[in-house]
């Protein structure tokens, strides 16, 4: 600025220049492309690592069916390739949170962190290339959870039902309740899979408010070959508001619109289906007075949940592993575990809850993502005051 100038208006020459907005200054610079492919590279690594661990302990556990059931080995081998999406997707925050401490915490015990908040890079700044990097790998993760994880354990699940879990479904379990149309509704005090046999069957028709007919049998049997259900004992009321008549039957066979395998409950079912198949799977549930669907409620929530919590962790692992302390990236580490252990704990018991009371399923699916969230706030408020 001319002197001149300067003394005529002296308030103009301390003015700083204006800083205009560039897009420029969103692209990626040598420094987000050094990060992200450290970044990339340690995640990848720790998932290869991790998958291959739980291969070798999961088929440790099941080597024995593998045996007694003469698996072939082509089906061995199918099983485990969509095995490894489901517990990749499964431990995908924690996997990206490791990731992120450990080599965000070498980059550190190497001062290179100190270079760059010494060469006048913000902390703001340097969280980019994590946001950038953390952010393409959740969006991916959320697309995986809701899309193409359920299409993988769909197989996966349909081998450890043949193989593994034959014979954890010979009891359908209790006080079964069932809509089998609009107006009519089963009930059966318990049925066996395994003999297609369940005991004292109702069945009850009603016309608005009105209950038309209620049949009770102590015995209801599936026949495989007549493809119906064979009553026993039979007593049948009938009501047309002006009279009451009751019948006894010593046996029937009639061919209702269920079949055994809808008196399962298979929660497993679940993560074999895309979100809008889950979404058809539980209002059909609904439609039939299937109670308690907190697990497919809490299972569809999760897939939403689980990619944000992976990059809130992410910030939290930037913030703590982005010191050099003495201990180095051991003590790092060790914080990790702590932080993702709470984190598992908090997640099971909001589940649990879920599952077992009267927990609202997005709540207990959100709650540790909001505690973890206001926890990421704070140690990010403490990096950049």
């Amino acid at each position: 600025m001319p002197i001149e100038a300067a003394n005529k208006n002296p308030e103009s020459a301390l003015q700083m220049p204006e800083q205009k907005f560039r897009w420029s200054n969103l692209t990626l610079k040598k420094l987000d492309w050094y990060v992200i492919g450290k970044f990339m590279s340690t995640f990848f690594f720790a998932i290869m690592i991790l998958a291959v661990i739980s291969c070798v302990i999961d088929y440790s556990e099941k080597v024995d069916n593998f045996v007694s059931k003469k698996v072939p080995t082509a089906e061995i081998a199918m099983y485990y390739a969509d095995f490894v999406p489901h517990i990749t997707a499964l431990l995908f925050p924690l996997f990206l949170f490791i990731s992120t401490i450990f080599f965000t915490s070498k980059l550190a015990y190497k001062s290179e962190i100190i270079a760059m908040l010494a060469a006048g890079v913000s902390f703001p700044r340097l969280m980019r290339p994590y946001l950038v990097g953390g952010g393409a790998l959740c969006l991916g993760s959320l697309i995986a959870n809701h899309y193409l994880i359920p299409m993988a354990n769909k197989d996966r699940v349909r081998f450890e039902d043949t193989y593994i879990n034959e014979n954890n479904y010979v009891s359908a379990g209790d006080n079964i309740h069932l809509g089998i149309s609009k107006n009519v509704y089963i009930y059966m005090q318990s049925f066996n899979n395994a003999s297609r046999q369940g005991s004292h069957f109702t069945l009850e028709r009603f016309q608005g408010t009105l209950l038309k007919e209620k049949l009770m049998a102590d015995w209801i049997v599936y026949d495989t070959v007549k493809k119906s259900w064979h009553l026993s004992n039979v007593v049948i009321r009938t009501n047309d508001t002006a009279s009451e008549q009751i019948r006894h039957i010593a046996s029937m066979d009639e061919k209702y619109p269920f079949l055994p395998v809808d008196l399962i409950k298979n929660e497993a079912i679940k993560e074999g289906l895309t979100t809008p198949q889950l979404n058809r799977f539980i209002a059909n549930e609904q439609l039939k007075g299937r109670e308690n669907l907190n697990a497919f409620f809490v299972e569809k929530e999760r897939r939403s949940a689980q990619p944000f919590a992976a990059l809130i962790l992410t910030i939290i692992g930037v913030c703590i592993a982005s010191k050099k302390i003495r201990g180095g990236s051991g003590f790092h580490l060790a914080l990790g575990i702590v932080i993702s252990a709470v984190y598992i704990m908090f997640l099971q018991t909001g589940t649990t809850f879920a599952t077992k009371s009267n927990l609202s399923p997005f709540l207990s699916v959100w709650i540790p993502n909001m505690v973890f969230a206001g926890v990421a706030w704070g140690l990010y408020r403490r990096q950049v005051r």
